[in-house]
C-alpha cells in the first residue's frame, strides 16, 4: 500500500469514479468536463458547462507557512489555486471568456481570522483583473463563506465555475487518434503573466508533498493540520523547515527561495496562451488534457479505448519534484500517477502543428515541447519513458 493510500486518500479516485459510474456523462463523454445541452437559453447551437474544483490540502500548507512566518500574502496563491483548478479543466474543453465564477470557504474561525478571508478575497480578484488584462473575461460572482469549525480543522477554499458556449467551439477529445503528436506545456518557470518562479507543483498531491516533505515539528506544533487518526509513521515524515532554503536553477540563474515556496506556488493557469491558440488555430486542436487529479496518467480517462499513448520526452522533472521524491522513497511509476512532473497541460495534434504552436507557447514565457505521440493498439495503455525504464499504465 502506498504512502499516499495510508494517508486516506487517492490519487485515481477510483472510489469516486465507482459512485459516479450511472450518471449521464453528457453530450461528449471524453470531453474534459461535463458538457450539457444550453437550458440557459434553450438554443441547441449552444451549451453549458458547470465545473466545481478547489486548492485541496494545499490550505494546509498555507496555514503552516502563515502561522510560522506570518506572511498573510500566502493565502493569495490559494485563492488563485482554487480558481485555475476549475479555469483549466474549463479551457480543455475550448471556454476561456466570459465565465462565472461563485467561491466557497469553510473554516475553523477560532483558527482562521478576517484577516485570511479579506487576503483570499483580494487575490481572488487580484487574479481576475490580471486575466482581464489578458482578454479573459470573469465574473466574480461572490459565493458563500461557512464557520463551520466542527466540520473543517482550519481552512478549505474551493469553487465553482459556469459558461455558456457555442456548441461548435468546444474541444470534446473525440478527434485524439494514432498519428496524433503530444504537446506539452511546461508548468514550472515564470511566464510573462506570473510575478515569480513558479515551481510547477499546482495543486495536485499536496498530502503526499506534505507529509513527505516537512518533518515532525509541524505534528508536535501543529496537530489541527492532519487527520490524527493516522499512523505516526505517514505523518510529517521528511527533514525540512517550511523556511529551509533552497536554490532552484532556471534558465542559467539561481533562484534562492524556501521549502514552503516552492510548495505553495500559486497553479499556473494556460488561459492567456489557450485563448491565443483556441481563437486562431481551433481546428488544429484535437484534444487537450489538463494534468491535475491523476497526474501524467490522467489521459487516460479521456483518450479513446484503442490506442497507446507515447510519452518519451517528459521535460525533466523541476527541483520540488526532485525534493519530493527524495524525501518520500517513491518510485517513478507513483510519483507519475500523482504529480504533473513539470508537464501540466497537453495538447493533441497532427505533427505539422507542433512547432507553431510550441512556437506561441513560448511567446507567454512558458516552455513547450512535442513530449509524445498516439498510436494504435489492441487496448488503451500508457507508456512513460524515464531514464531508460519503460513504466506501463492501463
Amino acid at each position: 500500500m502506498s504512502l499516499y493510500t495510508k494517508r486516506g486518500v487517492s490519487a485515481q479516485k477510483e472510489e469516486v469514479h465507482a459512485a459516479t459510474k450511472n450518471i449521464d456523462k453528457g453530450l461528449f463523454p471524453k470531453a474534459f468536463c461535463k458538457i450539457y445541452k444550453d437550458v440557459l437559453g434553450n438554443d441547441e447551437q449552444w451549451v453549458n458547462v458547470m465545473h466545481a474544483d478547489g486548492a485541496g490540502t494545499k490550505s494546509i500548507l498555507a496555514y503552516l507557512y502563515w502561522k510560522e512566518t506570518g506572511d498573510i500574502s500566502v493565502w493569495k496563491g490559494i485563492a488563485q489555486d482554487a480558481i485555475v483548478m476549475n479555469l483549466d479543466d474549463l479551457l480543455c474543453v475550448g471556454i476561456y471568456d466570459n465565465i462565472l465564477f461563485s467561491s466557497s470557504i469553510d473554516r475553523n474561525k477560532n483558527l482562521i481570522p478576517g484577516e485570511v478571508l479579506q487576503a483570499l478575497i483580494e487575490g481572488t480578484q487580484e487574479f481576475f483583473d490580471n486575466m482581464q488584462s489578458h482578454g479573459i473575461d470573469i465574473a466574480f460572482l461572490g459565493g458563500e463563506t461557512a464557520d463551520v469549525g466542527d466540520v473543517v480543522r482550519t481552512i478549505a477554499v474551493n469553487g465553482t465555475m459556469a459558461a455558456r458556449w457555442q456548441k461548435e467551439k468546444i474541444i470534446t477529445n473525440e478527434k485524439i487518434q494514432p498519428g496524433n503528436v503530444i504537446v506539452g506545456l511546461a508548468s514550472f518557470g515564470q511566464s510573462v503573466y506570473e510575478g515569480e518562479y513558479n515551481s510547477g507543483i499546482g495543486s495536485n498531491g499536496l498530502t503526499s508533498a506534505r507529509h513527505d516533505v516537512i518533518g515532525k515539528y509541524y505534528k508536535e506544533n501543529f496537530p489541527e493540520s492532519f487527520d490524527n487518526s493516522l499512523s505516526d509513521d505517514v505523518v510529517y515524515i521528511g527533514k525540512h523547515r517550511m523556511t529551509d532554503e533552497v536554490s532552484v536553477k532556471f534558465q542559467n540563474k539561481e533562484i534562492k527561495t524556501n521549502v514552503g515556496k516552492l510548495i505553495l506556488s500559486p497553479t499556473r493557469t494556460f488561459a492567456p496562451v489557450l485563448k491565443n491558440i483556441l481563437e486562431e488555430h481551433f481546428d488544429k486542436i484535437n484534444g487537450l488534457i489538463h494534468c491535475s487529479g491523476g497526474g501524467q496518467t490522467k489521459c487516460m480517462k479521456y483518450v479513446p479505448e484503442d490506442v497507446h499513448v507515447i510519452k518519451d520526452n517528459l521535460f525533466d522533472a523541476p527541483e520540488i519534484f526532485q525534493i519530493i521524491q527524495q524525501s518520500s522513497g517513491a518510485d517513478d511509476r507513483e510519483m507519475y500517477q500523482v504529480f504533473n512532473m513539470g508537464c501540466r497541460m497537453e495538447i493533441y495534434t497532427d505533427e505539422k502543428n507542433a512547432d507553431q504552436l510550441i512556437s506561441i507557447t513560448r511567446g507567454f514565457g512558458i516552455d513547450a515541447r512535442v513530449i509524445g505521440r498516439v498510436e494504435e493498439s489492441d487496448q488503451k495503455m500508457l507508456t512513460i519513458k524515464n531514464n531508460d525504464n519503460d513504466i506501463v499504465y492501463y
